[in-house]
């Protein structure tokens, strides 16, 4: 499980079957990217909005009007049989893994806000995702290093007090030299002054 900054992704090893429909193939891509549903009785129709997606990706790029590209999360959770409320749940795996992005543009005067793919394919939007786990888990082999190194400084740093601890010799109390008494000068020279 992958978990980012609020989605837990969980990525599937699922495998499609010999010779998959369009459909099939877009279930395991779904699947294997941890974007379907968890629960069990969800959606099975999530695919849909994804191969929805990709269509009017593909007819912004032909027609040269990237407001086509752009789906309403009403129309994403209609695609997917889900209402709006429960297709925002889903939505911040999408953005989480960088499939989609979130955009506006205006129709009749009126600000629409939907999402889109994170590029003009399918393909140049699932590299962007892949990116995106990349990074997460060039992050965790930093920390990983990290680790390593304060395991290591931290056993070293207990055989030394280990080695300290054996080599220390126990001897008499002593007194300090500030307070320690010294005979005068004279005495000491075997001078006695009187």
């Amino acid at each position: 499980m992958i978990s980012f900054k609020n989605a837990k992704i969980v990525l599937q090893n699922h495998e499609p079957g010999m010779n998959p429909t369009s459909e099939e193939l877009a279930k395991v891509v779904m699947s294997r990217m941890g974007l379907e549903p968890r629960k069990s009785g969800s959606t099975d129709k999530m695919f849909r909005t994804l191969l929805e997606m990709y269509e009017r990706s593909k007819a912004a790029h032909r027609d040269k009007k990237p407001e086509l590209a752009v789906m309403t999360v009403e129309e994403m959770g209609a695609y997917a049989g889900i209402t709006r409320q429960t297709m925002y749940d889903y939505l911040r795996r999408w953005l989480e893994l960088n499939m989609i992005t979130k955009t506006s543009y205006i129709v009749d005067n009126k600000v629409v806000i939907g999402y889109k793919l994170n590029g003009p394919t399918l393909e140049a939007s699932f590299d962007k995702a892949r990116q995106q786990v990349s990074n997460n888990l060039e992050l965790t082999i930093r920390y990983i290093r990290e680790l390593q190194k304060l395991i290591k400084n931290e056993k070293i740093s207990q055989t030394q007090k280990e080695k300290s601890g054996a080599d220390t010799v126990e001897t008499p109390e002593q007194t300090p030299l500030a307070t320690a008494t010294l005979p005068p000068p004279s005495e000491v020279n075997g001078e006695v002054s009187g």
